[in-house]
C-alpha cells in the first residue's frame, strides 16, 4: 500500500535528521533504517511466510520502534505485549493471538520458550527499506484490550484501516513538517501511540518519547519547555497533574495541542489554552475498533465553543467515517435527541479477533445513506446538534439507576467540579450494604468540609443524585495509559464499606 511507500520515502529522504529522542538519547533516521534492515533480515530468517501476526515486548527503545516497521515492510502485523503486565494475562494474548514469535530488545528474553528475536543482538544487514506488496486486508497490528468476561479482546487494525486514518489525518490540514517536534507519551499497547509515531516519521519529524521510570507528567513538562515541543497528543488527565503549574508554562512554540481517550473538561481546556498562545487545541475522539481516532473539534478560546455539563464536543466525522446516534432498536434518532453514538466507514476494524460473539454484539448493519452500512456500537451516549456537531453525554455504563431513576454519573462530576473551580472530582457508582446502588464521589484534594459543596449541590440536583459517600484521595490513580483509573477509584470506595 502507498502507506508505507510513504513511509519508506521519509525514513531514505530524512537520513541525517533526527528520528528520536529516547529517555535524553537522539537516534537519527539512518540509526532507524539500520535497525529496521537488520532486523528485518532476522525474521525473513527466522519467521515462516505463513507467521502474519508476531508479538513484540513494547520496551521504550530505537529497537521496539523500528521492529514495528520492520513487520510492515515484510507483510506482518504486530502483537505488542507490555513488561508490566502481568503475566498471565500476557499468556492469555499470545494463546488467542495464536504467535509463534516474539521480538524482544530486553537484556533478558522475557519469553524464552518461543521463538525468539532479540532485536538488540542481531548482527550487520544490507539496509533494505523497500516494502512487500500486500493487501490493505492484511492485519497492521493487534491490540488487546480489557474483556468482560476477563480475556482480554483482540482488535486487529487492517492496513487499510491504518491508511484511512492517515489520509483523514492530513485531511485535517495540520501545518506539519519535518522541523516538528512530536511528544509521544503512551505505551505502545494504547492505540494513541500510532498516531504519536507514524505521523511524525512520515513527514521525517523527532519524536520525544517517555521513559518507562520517570513520572509522566513531569517529564511531559520538561520535554515541552526544555525541547520546544510544537505537536502532543495526550489524554486529558494529564492536565490534570499539570494544572498547579499552569501559571509558569508558556509554551509559544507549541502549534498543536491534540487530547483523546477521556472526556475533555471545558474549564480545563480553557487554563490550558493561556499556556498555549500560538497553538490550536484539538478534542479528538475514536475507540480503538475506529482506528486511533475519527471525530475532532477544534478549540479557539476566541471564538463560541460548544459543550455539554462541561465536557468540549467531539465535533464531527473526519473524512471517511460515518457517524450515526441510534436508539435501543438501531433507529436513527434525529438532531438533540440522546443515543449511542456508532461509527462505520474506513477506519473501521473487520471485526473482533476469533470472536463472533461479540462480534455480533457490537456491529450491526443499517440503510445510511442509501446503502446497507456497517457500524460499530462504541457505548457512548451523545447527542448530535443542528450543525452536525458531536455533544458527549457519558459512557452508558456511566448511567445507572437510582431509586427507579436513570443518573448520568457525568452531570454529578459537572455540578461538583463547577463548584470546588480547579478541583478534580469523579463519581462511580458502588453497592452500599444491602446491595442498593449507591452514588459516590472522589475528590482528587486535601481533606476539606464537604458540607459547602453538598449544600450547593442539593440546589442543583434531586436528592437522589446527592453523593452518599465522599472519599478524598490525591493524586487519582492512573492506569498505564495515563487515564484516570475508575476501577481502582470503585475499589476504594468498595473497600471503605467494609
Amino acid at each position: 500500500m502507498q502507506l508505507f511507500y510513504d513511509l519508506q520515502n521519509s525514513i531514505s529522504s530524512h537520513i541525517e535528521r533526527n528520528a528520536f529522542c529516547i529517555n535524553g538519547v537522539f537516534y537519527k533516521y539512518s540509526d532507524l533504517a539500520y535497525s529496521i534492515s537488520v532486523i528485518r533480515r532476522s525474521i525473513q530468517i527466522n519467521i515462516p511466510e505463513t507467521d502474519k501476526v508476531v508479538g513484540l515486548i513494547a520496551n521504550d527503545d530505537i529497537e521496539s520502534y523500528a521492529s514495528i516497521i520492520a513487520l510492515w515492510f515484510e507483510g506482518k502485523a504486530y502483537v505488542p505485549l507490555s513488561p508490566e503486565f502481568p503475566k498471565d494475562r500476557l499468556e492469555k494474548i499470545i494463546t488467542q493471538a495464536e504467535i509463534n514469535t516474539i521480538i524482544d530488545s530486553s537484556d533478558n528474553p522475557l519469553y524464552p520458550g518461543y521463538n525468539q528475536i532479540e532485536s538488540k543482538k542481531l548482527l550487520k544487514a544490507e539496509i533494505n527499506l523497500t516494502p512487500k506488496e500486500v493487501s490493505g486486508n492484511e492485519i497492521a497490528y493487534l491490540l488487546f484490550t480489557s474483556g468482560t468476561t476477563g480475556m482480554p479482546k483482540g482488535v486487529p487494525i487492517a492496513r487499510a484501516n491504518l491508511s484511512g486514518f492517515v489520509s483523514a489525518f492530513w485531511n485535517m490540514q495540520m501545518k506539519i513538517d519535518k522541523s516538528d517536534r512530536f511528544l509521544q507519551m503512551f505505551e505502545l499497547t494504547f492505540d494513541l501511540s500510532v498516531m504519536s509515531y507514524l505521523v511524525p516519521l512520515l513527514m521525517g519529524a523527532c519524536i520525544y518519547t517517555i521513559p518507562k521510570d520517570k513520572i509522566k507528567y513531569s517529564y511531559i513538562y520538561e520535554l515541552m519547555e526544555d525541547h520546544k515541543l510544537t505537536v502532543t497528543l495526550m489524554v486529558p488527565s494529564i492536565l490534570q497533574y499539570l494544572r498547579p503549574y499552569f501559571e509558569e508554562i508558556d509554551l509559544p512554540d507549541m502549534k498543536y495541542s491534540l487530547f483523546c481517550g477521556e472526556a475533555l473538561p471545558l474549564d480545563i481546556t480553557e487554563e490550558w489554552s493561556r499556556c498555549l498562545p500560538n497553538a490550536d487545541i484539538v478534542n479528538v475522539y475514536g475507540p480503538t475498533e475506529d482506528t486511533i481516532f475519527c471525530t475532532s473539534y477544534c478549540y479557539n478560546c476566541k471564538t463560541d465553543y460548544k459543550s455539554h455539563n462541561g465536557i468540549l464536543s467531539i465535533g464531527k466525522a473526519m473524512k471517511g467515517t460515518e457517524t450515526v446516534i441510534v436508539g435501543e432498536n438501531n433507529e436513527k434518532l434525529t438532531t438533540g435527541k440522546i443515543g449511542e453514538l456508532c461509527l462505520g466507514g474506513i477506519q473501521l476494524t473487520p471485526g473482533y479477533w476469533k470472536n463472533e460473539e461479540k462480534n455480533k454484539e457490537s456491529f450491526f448493519y443499517i440503510n445510511h445513506k442509501d446503502k446497507k452500512e456497517r457500524f460499530y456500537r462504541t457505548g457512548d451516549n451523545c447527542i448530535a446538534d443542528a450543525d452536525g456537531d458531536i455533544l458527549y453525554i457519558g459512557r452508558k455504563d456511566f448511567q445507572i439507576k437510582v431509586q427507579g431513576f436513570r443518573v448520568e454519573l457525568c452531570e454529578i462530576e459537572f455540578h461538583a467540579k463547577t463548584f470546588l473551580e480547579k478541583i478534580n472530582a469523579i463519581a462511580v457508582a458502588t453497592a452500599d450494604t444491602i446491595g442498593s446502588t449507591e452514588i459516590c464521589l472522589a475528590i482528587e484534594s486535601e481533606e476539606f468540609s464537604c458540607e459547602p459543596l453538598l449544600d450547593y449541590m442539593k440546589t442543583k440536583l434531586p436528592i437522589y443524585m446527592i453523593p452518599k459517600q465522599i472519599l478524598f484521595i490525591k493524586p487519582f490513580p492512573l492506569n498505564v495509559n495515563g487515564k484516570t483509573d475508575r476501577k481502582k477509584l470503585e475499589q476504594l470506595f468498595n473497600k471503605s464499606l467494609i
